[in-house]
C-alpha cells in the first residue's frame, strides 16, 4: 500500500533545494517513503474539522525501487539507520565540545579587563 497521506502520523516536508522527506512520525513504515504497512495498527485518518484546502498539490509518491517485495530495500534502510545510530553519540560529543569551547570563549570575552586609558 502506498504511503497514506491522509494518516495523522504521515509527514512530508520539502526543503529549499527540492528534496522531499516523506515519513511516518511513529517509524512504523519500514518501507518508507514508498509504502505503509497493509494493516498498520497506528493508522488514523486526519480529522478534517472544517478545513479549507488551497491549491497546493502534495508531491507524488516516489517510484518504488526494486527490492521492496523481498525486503532488501528495508534491509538497506535498516543498515543505514544502524550506521547513523552508531556514530550518533560521537557526533553529539563533538558538538557539545564545540559548544563548550564557544561558551568558554564568550565568557573570557565578557570578563576580560578593559585597557587603561
Amino acid at each position: 500500500m502506498p504511503m497514506r497521506q491522509e494518516c495523522k502520523n504521515f509527514e512530508s516536508r520539502t526543503y529549499g533545494n527540492g528534496d522531499t522527506v516523506r515519513k511516518c512520525n511513529l517509524d512504523l513504515a519500514p518501507d518508507a517513503p514508498w509504502r505503509c504497512p497493509e494493516n498498520c495498527p497506528a493508522y488514523a485518518r486526519r480529522p478534517d474539522a472544517g478545513w479549507t484546502y488551497g491549491s497546493l498539490v502534495p508531491p507524488r509518491n516516489p517510484a518504488e525501487p526494486p527490492g521492496l517485495d523481498d525486503g532488501s530495500a528495508a534491509a538497506v534502510l535498516d543498515e543505514a539507520e544502524d550506521i547513523l545510530n552508531a556514530i550518533g553519540a560521537q557526533v553529539l560529543a563533538e558538538v557539545e565540545a564545540e559548544q563548550a569551547k564557544q561558551n568558554a570563549k564568550g565568557l573570557r570575552r565578557f570578563f576580560r579587563r578593559r585597557p587603561k586609558d
